[in-house]
């Protein structure tokens, strides 16, 4: 008679804790004959690495260091649960024990709702909250948020129904999510129907990783109330941030934003029913987009209907790299209302701007521009007059023989050209003739900017289906949250068809990492990454070099991190390289303090002409070698010296 397979598992499991009590009772009489347990998650991936690449080379820490930390009893109760018929989602009941043996990165869950609270309430450190009903009906008075949600790995906060209804009252938050990694704030019906009191925000998710910021009917239905930003997500990375409602039916509403995303790394803004049907609004963004690199940034339903209203921005886009720029129905039927823009798309590198419904059916209005430029401009449906461009820039049509406005373009060129640090970081690429001893040159920020996070056993991400609605499920993670947002992005670039030439894998184990390097070099073959993180963002200076192969054309495996729940590297064959190992030098002492590791493209045909290695070291696609180093995080597979 056969046993029964669940009976073959809890054997298995009792076996294991067994053992594990055993090595433990080794560890408490004699640390040093005590052995490593051979079942853990990580043993068994060392095992598994030796049989793919039978060389015996050592395995590297950098990569050791991110294996699954699961024990042996842990690893066969969770891949147990994965395997059975509930799959991945058997895991989602257990996820709090699987998040923290396991080093994964998963959503907190918010506490209870905080409504009631003293007067004048002033919150020095907070984080991780759900206020509901806060502020409502107050007459006067004045709460605070001072350092709310610093330094956060994954925080999510939540406010709701905040001074809805109230009448003189004032909040001020003075640091807001700042230097947070994976961060949502979600503000819902934020001051509607207020009258008169004050908002500020000081600085609002400032230096974030990764920003899902939302505003819901922002200061709709108010009345007089005052609202300023003094620095709204200046400095940071890779996010979305919208407003929806903003001012909607308002009365008299100043609203400021002296600093919007300056300084911005691909951040997606989004305007919705901006200042509409509002009486008297006086709106006024002083450095909107600053200095940004790729900036998206939609406002729909811009002061429609809205009734002598002021809209002011002084300088929008200015100095920015490439990125779009969307109006739709800006100041449709409205009545005796003005809109100035200033330095409108100075940007470094030209992005898209599009307008569309410009004005349209508004009587007594003003629009000025004193200075647009943009070579990709597009105008549908805009109103015939009251418009006004002071100086429309655009190369194709500025007439040559002028001498004055050749003068007032090389000044114009000469301001732009070194203030834009997106366009290209200082020591990102550089050429291969660099690369030797004695030259001294720029290292740019190669930190890992990532949340830390473990590698899966393959036994249990195998088993979870890589599509977001799913990794979202067993995780519980809201779609609608940055890391929800993450996970698509993930699964979207790595469904994305492979370039021309490409070969691709996303490995969702390290299993899957070796097995692809495996694949595409053989099995004799050596993972490798810079060493550390001294001497970026600095000057440093180039000690012995040696070329991976002696130096010799060869092919190289390199794989990046992405952002989801556990480690998921993007893995890709990169043809033509010439890979090196470099002595990383202080130049003010000459002492070793880094191992960098440096891969060169022989090949640039297929990049594109625009390419950040060719804006910054001239030339194009296929003319020129370029050459980055590995980034902490990241590794290159070669074959093996």
């Amino acid at each position: 008679m056969a046993t029964p397979p669940h009976f073959l598992v809890l054997f298995l499991l009792l076996l294991l804790h067994l053992f594990s009590h055993a090595a433990e009772a080794d560890n408490s009489t004699s640390l040093k004959t005590a052995a490593p347990n051979p079942f853990t998650a990580k043993a068994a991936l060392i095992r598994y690495w030796n049989r793919k690449v039978p060389n015996g080379r050592p395995h590297p820490d950098f990569l050791v260091s991110k294996l699954s930390p699961l024990s042996a009893l842990d690893t066969a109760s969770f891949s147990s649960l994965a395997a059975s018929s509930g799959g991945g989602s058997a895991l989602s009941p257990r996820l709090p024990a699987l998040c923290a043996a396991a080093r994964l990165l998963c959503s907190p869950s918010l506490s209870s709702s905080t409504a009631s609270h003293p007067s004048d309430s002033g919150f020095a450190a907070y984080s991780d909250s759900n206020f509901t009903n806060y502020g409502t009906d107050r007459a006067g008075g004045a709460d605070s948020f001072k350092n709310y949600s610093a330094s956060e790995n994954l925080p999510i906060d939540t406010f709701r129904r905040y001074s809805r209804d109230s009448a003189g009252h004032d909040d001020s938050f003075a640091v807001y999510q700042p230097d947070g990694n994976v961060v949502t704030a979600n503000f819902t019906s934020y001051a509607s129907a207020a009258t008169g009191g004050a908002g500020d925000f000081s600085s609002y998710a400032s230096e974030v990783n990764v920003p899902n910021l939302k505003f819901t009917n922002y200061d709709a239905d108010a009345n007089g109330r005052v609202q300023r930003f003094s620095s709204y997500s200046d400095d940071t990375n890779a996010g979305d941030q919208s407003f929806a409602g903003y001012g909607k039916h308002g009365n008299g509403i100043p609203l400021t934003f002296i600093s919007y995303g300056n300084n911005s790394n691909v951040i997606n803004s989004d305007f919705n029913n901006y200042g509409e049907d509002g009486n008297g609004a006086n709106d006024t963004f002083t450095n909107y987009g600053e200095n940004g690199n790729v900036p998206e940034t939609t406002f729909r339903s811009y002061g429609s209907s809205g009734n002598a209203g002021s809209e002011k921005f002084s300088n929008y886009r200015d100095q920015a790299n490439v990125g779009d720029d969307s109006f739709t129905s800006y100041t449709k039927g409205g009545n005796a209302g003005s809109a100035d823009f200033k330095n409108y798309g100075n940007s470094f590198n030209q992005g898209s701007d599009s307008f569309k419904g410009y004005g349209e059916g508004s009587t007594n209005h003003k629009i000025r521009f004193a200075s647009y430029s943009g070579d990709n401009a597009t105008f549908k449906g805009y109103a015939k007059t009251g418009i006004s461009f002071k100086r429309y820039r655009n190369s194709s049509s500025l007439p040559s023989s002028s001498a004055a406005t050749a003068a007032a373009d090389a000044t114009l060129a000469a301001r732009r050209r070194p203030t834009s640090r997106w366009v290209v970081e200082p020591g990102k690429f550089f050429r291969e003739s660099e690369l030797k001893k004695g030259t001294v040159m720029p290292m740019p920020d190669i930190r890992d900017k990532m949340p830390a996070r473990s590698f899966l056993p393959r036994s249990i991400a195998g088993r979870i289906p890589f599509s977001a609605a799913e990794v979202q499920q067993v995780f519980k993670i809201p779609a609608d949250t940055a890391l929800g947002k993450a996970v698509e992005d993930t699964v979207a670039e790595c469904e994305r068809p492979p370039s021309r030439g490409e070969t691709k894998r996303c490995a969702t184990s390290a299993e899957d990492v070796i097995d692809f390097a495996v694949s595409v070099l053989g099995n004799n073959v050596v993972v490798r990454s810079t060493e550390s993180t001294d001497g970026s963002k600095g000057n440093i200076l180039v000690g012995d070099t040696r070329g991976v192969n002696g130096g010799k054309i060869t092919k190289s495996v390199s794989c990046h991190q992405s952002l989801f729940p556990f480690l998921v590297y993007y893995c890709h064959s990169v043809p033509k390289v010439r890979v090196y190992d470099a002595e990383i030098l202080s130049v003010q002492t000459k002492k070793k303090i880094n191992h960098g590791v440096a891969i060169c493209h022989l090949d640039t045909s297929d990049w594109s002409a625009g390419h950040g290695a060719f804006v910054a070291l001239g030339s194009g696609p296929g003319k020129i070698e370029v050459c980055h180093w590995i980034f902490q995080g990241d590794m290159t597979w070669t074959v093996a010296d």
